[in-house]
């Protein structure tokens, strides 16, 4: 099995596409080693990916015909992460929730005229 359809059947990436864009990219290794998207996949193998500032470290433990649901991803694949990249994926998380609020989605029209008008008027001083 290629490596892009076995990171998407056990739902490590939301679509194959996506997946294989992580392989090209160099953010999935198979036994510490850069491999190409038609590269293909053995039980016991490992599996390295590098998501934000942590690497997230997967084996192999039995190959799939088909996308399977997130409660049975457990019989084909065991992470092996080490806790102190766990913690710095944490970090990386709250330290992103910070700049903006989850939910709050775009600034509206209005808030883009008030942050336009501020910034205008910003250098300005009142002589009065």
């Amino acid at each position: 099995m290629r490596i892009d359809k076995y990171l998407w059947c056990v739902r490590l990436a939301k679509t194959r596409s996506l997946a294989a864009e992580w392989v090209k990219k160099g953010k999935v290794q198979l036994n510490d080693a850069p491999v190409k998207v038609s590269k293909t996949v053995k039980t016991g193998d490992k599996i390295t990916q590098q998501r934000a500032n942590a690497r997230f470290q997967y084996k192999i433990l039995d190959l799939l015909d088909r996308r399977v649901g997130a409660p049975l991803v457990k019989d084909y694949l065991l992470e092996t992460t080490p806790e102190e990249e766990l913690e710095r994926f944490k970090q990386h998380q709250a330290a992103q929730r910070g700049f903006r609020m989850h939910g709050d989605g775009r600034a509206s029209k209005k808030d883009r005229r008030a942050l336009e008008d501020f910034m205008e008027n910003w250098g300005e001083e009142d002589d009065d």
